[in-house]
C-alpha cells in the first residue's frame, strides 16, 4: 500500500507537514530519533497509511473544537481507521508582535513605520538634488511603481524641466495607473503652449483628485511624444519625500513587483504633488500605538497559554517555528510537512498578491481546500526545504515546486474548491464553526448532510 499525506485547510491560515518522515523513521524506543521528531518526543514511532494535516490559525480555537467533536471524533472511534490515520493541526509557534492596525497590511507582520507625518500641506514626492544637472536621456518612456501605506490624494503630476533657459519645449504625457488596470486613473499632458506651473525643478499640472487608499499600488508613466528622450534619473539619484512614511517606491530590483508591470525604463522623469488624508486620525493612531502594543502583547501571552493548554489536552497540535500570518503559509509548509487549477492568473494586488512569481499565470496547482500527496513527494519537499523559494500562498507554492518534479495528478470532482454541499464530498472550504456543526448534525441524522430533508 502506498503512503499518503492529506492536507486540509478549513481554517483561515494554515500550513502543511512532513510528518511522514517524522513518524516512519527506523529504530526502536532505545534509539533517540534524529531530525524533526526530536522536537516532538511525545509522538510515538508508528506506521500510518495516511497523515492528515489540518492547516489552522492560532486564534481558530472554535473551528478546531468543532472538527474534534465531529469528523475527527468519528475517526478516533473507528476501530480500523484510528490505527491507520493520524491527524494533526499545524499552527505557527509565534503570533505576530505587531497589532493588525499597525501593520502595512493584515496578511503580513510588517510594521507600518510612519513617523512625523507632514500634514495639512502639499508635498512634492520627488525632487532632484541641487547639484544634479537636468539633461536629456535616451529613454522615451519611464515609469515608477509605488505603494500607498496611508491614504493620500495626488493633486498634480509633473515632469522635470530642461536647464537650457529656453522654456518648456517638449510634448510629454504623464499617466497614473492602478496595478493590473489598463486604463489610466488620470493623466496630464505637457506641451510648449500648455506647460503648467514651474515649482523648483519641475513643471506641474493639476489632475482630477482621487483618494488613493491604503494598500493602493500604482504606476506613474512618463512618455515623450517627441523623438527625443526624457529628462530622467534612476531611482537612486532622486530624493523621495514620503511624507513621513505614507508611501513607498517599489523597485523591480527588489523583486517586489514583476517586470511586466514596469512600462518602459524604470526610473523617474518628474513627480507628483500630494496631501495626506485623515491627518487627525493618523496622529491619534500614532499617539495610541504604545497602548495597542502593550495590549496586543498581553493578548499574545494569553493566546500562547491557551494554545499550550489546548495542545496538552488534545495532543493533536504541531507548532512550527514560523510567525503565524497568511504571508507565511508557504514557509510553514516547508517547515513542517478543486481540482487542479489550470492557467490560473497571477494576482498582483490584494490578499493573494504575488510579488515573486514573474509569469502571468501559475503552473497547475491544487486549490487550497486540500490535497493528498504521496510519501516520496513529502521526502522530496523535506530534503529540499532549505532551497525552495516561497510564494504568496501555500497552494500556488506547491504547484510551482511540483512543476519541477512532474508528479502524476489525480483529480476528484468531489474535492471541492468552493463552499458548496455535494453528496460524498471529500472537502469543502470556508465553513464557519456553526455551519460545520450543522453539517455534522445532518450527517448523523440522515447520513448525507447535503440531501437531508431538514435542509
Amino acid at each position: 500500500m502506498r503512503n499518503w499525506l492529506v492536507l486540509l485547510c478549513p481554517c483561515a491560515v494554515g500550513v502543511a507537514l512532513h510528518l511522514w518522515l517524522l513518524l516512519s523513521c527506523p529504530g526502536g524506543p532505545e534509539r533517540q530519533p534524529a531530525g524533526p521528531l526530536a522536537f516532538f518526543p511525545q509522538w510515538k514511532l508508528k506506521h500510518y497509511d495516511i497523515i492528515v494535516g489540518v492547516l489552522s490559525a492560532r486564534h481558530n480555537h472554535e473551528l478546531r473544537s468543532v472538527i474534534r467533536n465531529t469528523w475527527f471524533k468519528h475517526l478516533k472511534q473507528h476501530p480500523a481507521l484510528s490505527q491507520r490515520v493520524l491527524v494533526k493541526f499545524i499552527i505557527g509557534a509565534h503570533g505576530c508582535a505587531v497589532p493588525v492596525e499597525d501593520r502595512e497590511d493584515p496578511y503580513s507582520c510588517k510594521l507600518l513605520n510612519i513617523s512625523n507625518p507632514v500634514l495639512n500641506q502639499e508635498i512634492e514626492a520627488f525632487s532632484l538634488p541641487e547639484d544634479v544637472p537636468s539633461v536629456l536621456s535616451e529613454d522615451r518612456i519611464v515609469s515608477v511603481n509605488f505603494r500607498v501605506l496611508y491614504p493620500i490624494v495626488i493633486t498634480s503630476l509633473g515632469v522635470f524641466y530642461e536647464a537650457d533657459g529656453v522654456g518648456f519645449q517638449r510634448n510629454i504625457t504623464v499617466k497614473l495607473y492602478q496595478a493590473e488596470h489598463e486604463e489610466a486613473l488620470f493623466s496630464a499632458r505637457f506641451s510648449p503652449p500648455s506647460c503648467g506651473v514651474q515649482v523648483n525643478k519641475l513643471w506641474y499640472k493639476p489632475v482630477e483628485q482621487f483618494i488613493l487608499p491604503e494598500s493602493f499600488e500604482g504606476t506613474i508613466v512618463w512618455e515623450s511624444q517627441d523623438l527625443q528622450g526624457l529628462v530622467s534619473r534612476n531611482l537612486h539619484k532622486v530624493m523621495v519625500n514620503d511624507g513621513g512614511g505614507v508611501f513607498r517606491v517599489i523597485t523591480a530590483g527588489e523583486g517586489s513587483l514583476p517586470h511586466e508591470l514596469t512600462e518602459g525604463v524604470e526610473g523617474i522623469a518628474g513627480g507628483f504633488i500630494y496631501t495626506i488624508q485623515e491627518g487627525d486620525a493618523l496622529l491619534k493612531s500614532l499617539h495610541t500605538r504604545p497602548e495597542r502594543f502593550t495590549s496586543h502583547t498581553q493578548n499574545l501571552e494569553k493566546e500562547d497559554a491557551l494554545l499550550k493548554e489546548e495542545s496538552g489536552t488534545y495532543d493533536d497540535i504541531v507548532f512550527v517555528d514560523v510567525i503565524d500570518t497568511y504571508r507565511n503559509v508557504p514557509a510553514k509548509l516547508l517547515n513542517f510537512y478543486r481540482c487542479f487549477r489550470l492557467n490560473w492568473a497571477v494576482d498582483r494586488t490584494g490578499k493573494w498578491q504575488e510579488l515573486e512569481y514573474p509569469s502571468p499565470a501559475y503552473p497547475a496547482f491544487a486549490c487550497g481546500s486540500g490535497y493528498v500527496i504521496s510519501k516520496d513527494i513529502v521526502q522530496w519537499l523535506a530534503s529540499n526545504s532549505e532551497r525552495l523559494k516561497t510564494y504568496q500562498g501555500e497552494d500556488v507554492s506547491m504547484g510551482i515546486w511540483m512543476a519541477a518534479v512532474g508528479p502524476k495528478r489525480y483529480q476528484d470532482s468531489l474535492w471541492l474548491c468552493e463552499k458548496t454541499c455535494e453528496s460524498g464530498m471529500l472537502s469543502s472550504p470556508q465553513y464557519s464553526p456553526q455551519e460545520l456543526r450543522e453539517l455534522w448534525r445532518l450527517k448523523e441524522l440522515c447520513g448525507d448532510p447535503c440531501r437531508c430533508e431538514e435542509r
